[in-house]
């Protein structure tokens, strides 16, 4: 194996996104982020916002996982558990995957003016939770299924176009979505990649031993097999980088996976459904995504070191916007153990994804809505529909 070959290896794992996040966060602190300033000391009142959410949330604190089964409720309706699925654990598992895979391909930010209107529910509503429920009715009505009498299936995958998107998502002049070719081309090499995501619950079954499975395992299988989905990214001796990006401060690369990690993290309770107990949940990272580090920076624990950024879009290969993005993941490291000891609870009964469920995804939608009118994010990206 090349040197090249041996470094994009480590790259692919949740174990160098975190690496390099803290030294991200470090160099921030020496002050030698040309685009952020970062104070500690305002990690405080994020970790009380954070805690007092999760209270509100979830008043027992029985937070579930951070993961995409939480976005398919509408109305106070759980509509995965109403849908017509298969008793079987094993192929329950295969189902899933057909549906939570691509479910969040589809999840980059949808912008503030898209909407969607559920017929069953009578439910109208946007960004991510309107995206689960669009995808999932989408899935359930067969549109990525090559047999219409077996429509809970994604091996159609090939054939989805913008306009077979902009349908099942309701998208019009006066209903926009970003990035909505961006979807369409990830859902059609997604299968070119694997045919049917089911497969990879195969593969990843298939790598439990005793029937235990580390979830940084699930992550690694799709950083393999999804790679090269991904359009236009950085690559290692012919492997595909995915979400990795380079900034000037640093010798080398800045990895981040958020969609793959966000999509690991949904794949755990389809494995468990099946039998495969996920152990060494902490092993993945927290997610370098808008509402994680919106938190950050409309708490004051990060600050732009030009204020004018604020008014400006950024791309999101930006040193700005990959500096921000790992800095996120070091900063939900350290807020976490603050947020377990507002609560009271043990890291392993409360690991990393329900600080992110209950938390601080919730948190940064939160002061999102209380400061600006929109709900928006602090800092504007410039998206292709890929990424957030």
């Amino acid at each position: 194996m090349s040197d090249l070959l041996q470094q994009a290896r480590r790259l692919l794992s949740a174990h160098a996104v975190r690496e390099r996040s803290h030294e991200m966060l470090a160099l921030a602190q020496a002050g030698a982020l040309a685009e952020w300033r970062v104070d500690l000391t305002r990690l405080e009142a994020a970790a009380d916002l954070t805690a007092e959410t999760v209270r509100a949330n979830y008043p027992d604190l029985a937070v579930p996982f951070h993961a995409r089964w939480r976005m398919f409720v509408a109305g106070g309706r759980d509509l995965w558990a109403e849908a017509a699925k298969p008793s079987d654990p094993t192929e329950l598992g295969r189902v899933a995957f057909d549906l939570v895979i691509p479910s969040v391909l589809l999840d980059a930010g949808a912008g503030a003016a898209w909407r969607y209107r559920d017929a069953a529910t009578g439910v109208e509503i946007g960004r991510s939770e309107g995206l689960g429920i669009a995808s999932l009715r989408m899935f359930e009505s067969g549109a990525l299924s090559s047999d219409p009498a077996d429509p809970m299936r994604a091996d159609a995958l090939d054939r989805v176009d913008a306009e077979a998107v902009a349908r099942a998502f309701q998208v019009r002049a006066d209903n926009p979505m970003v990035g909505l070719e961006g979807r369409a081309s990830l859902l059609r090499r997604l299968g070119e990649a694997v045919g049917r995501p089911a497969v990879l619950f195969d593969e990843m079954a298939g790598r439990a031993e005793g029937g235990r499975l580390p979830a940084p395992v699930i992550l690694e299988v799709l950083l393999d097999r999804l790679g090269p989905i991904w359009p236009g990214r950085l690559s290692l001796d012919g492997t595909p980088l995915g979400d990795c990006w380079t900034h000037p401060a640093v010798d080398g690369y800045v990895p981040l996976h958020k969609l793959s990690q966000w999509m690991s993290y949904s794949l755990i309770e389809p494995l468990q459904w099946a039998g495969v107990e996920v152990t060494d949940v902490d092993g993945l990272t927290g997610l370098a995504e808008y509402r994680n580090g919106g938190l950050f920076v409309d708490t004051g624990v990060l600050q732009l070191a030009d204020a004018g950024d604020a008014a400006r879009a950024h791309a999101v290969d930006s040193p700005l916007v990959v500096g921000w993005r790992s800095l996120t993941v070091a900063l939900l490291d350290r807020i976490a153990p603050m947020v377990r000891g507002r609560l009271g609870v043990r890291p392993e009964e409360f690991p990393l994804a329900r600080v992110l469920e209950g938390g601080t995804w919730s948190a940064g939608r939160r002061i999102a809505r209380q400061l600006r009118a929109d709900g928006g994010p602090p800092i504007a990206v410039v998206s292709d529909g890929t990424v957030f």
